[in-house]
């Protein structure tokens, strides 16, 4: 690791030495960003077709819940799609119109792309999605030969 950076006060006595400990972190920030470079299309950042948001998916008995984060994407900007077993969720993420000048950018605008397949074929007539504060929830219900019976013993 490099040793922090020393700025000399020279309105001060000539021995006063003043740390930049942020200097440390933005190095840092840096250096972590590239380390994970190699991984990124597997931890949900850029590819070349674009990116691929964070997501979970829970199972139910009736239905699968699909979570995606979108923040900052418009409704009129996303794509759902079922058929069988796979879902997909496409879209983009556009970059915000600004007056100033920029002066960092780290948040991820452009094409964005999430597909699954689910272990049992899903009702494409009655799945159901919202965006609520940035959440994609996509409510898929399962076939009806893919939920669960129980069966009464005699």
């Amino acid at each position: 690791m490099a040793m922090p950076i020393v700025k000399r006060n020279h309105d001060r006595a000539a021995d006063a030495v003043q740390v930049e400990p942020f200097n440390q972190f933005d190095q840092f920030g840096r250096e972590m960003f590239n380390f994970f470079d190699p991984w990124r299309p597997l931890i949900g950042a850029v590819s070349l077709q674009g990116y691929t948001p964070l997501a979970d998916i829970e199972e139910t008995d009736d239905a699968f819940v699909m979570e995606v984060e979108l923040p900052g994407v418009k409704k009129g900007d996303i794509t759902i799609e079922v058929s069988g077993r796979r879902m997909s969720v496409r879209g983009e993420r556009k970059e915000k119109e600004r007056d100033g000048i920029l002066r960092r950018s780290e948040r991820i605008v452009g094409n964005f792309s999430y597909e699954v397949t689910l272990p049992n074929d899903i009702d494409p007539d009655k799945v159901e999605a919202s965006l609520e504060e940035g959440v994609l929830t996509v409510k898929a219900p399962k076939a009806q030969g893919a939920r669960p019976k129980r069966i009464e013993l005699n």
